[in-house]
């Protein structure tokens, strides 16, 4: 089994890097856990005081439950994988079976920021683009799909966002195999990326 771990700023390109390296691999090979869906349940926080979570924290994480699975894929046996809701902020009752494969990619924000985690990877990627570029894929993004204006958008991106990404997500570069600039338009990287992970699947 290969465990990937990719990791990278809110709106850097990881989801496009990641769908594009599922695509170019055969059906089935390949197991995504994002590391959203690890996020802590917040069903206890009043409804109005969770949009005070920093969800960009790595506080917001519950580590143990997403290193516990990633060991269970790699000892062969399935996992049932949280679901969260971005609306409510809570996890839902709903969970995902998830049998092992060949290939485990761990993809998500500070999916190299867990030393212990980090210590479970066979590879790991830190998917790198301009502060500019990504915050207009963010406001895209939470304008779009999470109902909410440029402003509210800017706002969070000033007090929270930009902070958090120079104090937990950037450091996280030094620990990664390969740094991926211009994220899925990269597609030098990404071929690379493929090449490795086939290389692997026929050995």
């Amino acid at each position: 089994m290969l465990i990937i771990g990719i990791a990278g700023g809110t709106g850097s390109g990881k989801t496009t890097v990641v769908r594009k390296i599922v695509e170019s691999l055969p059906a089935g090979e390949v197991v995504l856990l994002p590391q959203d869906s690890y996020y802590k349940d917040s069903s206890h926080v009043p409804v109005e005081e969770r949009q005070n979570i920093n969800f960009d924290h790595p506080d917001a994480f519950e580590w143990s439950l997403l290193s516990k699975h990633v060991m269970t894929l790699k000892e062969g046996k399935s996992i049932e994988q949280p679901t969260y809701s971005y609306l409510t902020c809570t996890r839902q009752p709903e969970t995902i079976h998830i049998e092992p494969r060949e290939v485990v990619i761990i993809e998500g924000i500070l999916a190299l920021c867990d030393k212990k985690l980090r210590n479970m990877m066979d590879l790991k990627i830190f998917v790198d683009a301009d502060p500019d570029e990504r915050l207009i894929r963010v406001i895209q993004r939470d304008v779009i799909e999470r109902g909410r204006t440029a402003e509210a958008v800017m706002e969070r991106y000033t007090r929270v966002l930009k902070p958090m990404h120079l104090q937990f997500i950037e450091p996280c570069k030094r620990y990664a195999d390969l740094i991926v600039p211009e994220g899925g338009s990269n597609k030098v990287a990404i071929d690379i990326l493929t090449m490795y992970i086939k290389k692997h699947l026929k050995s």
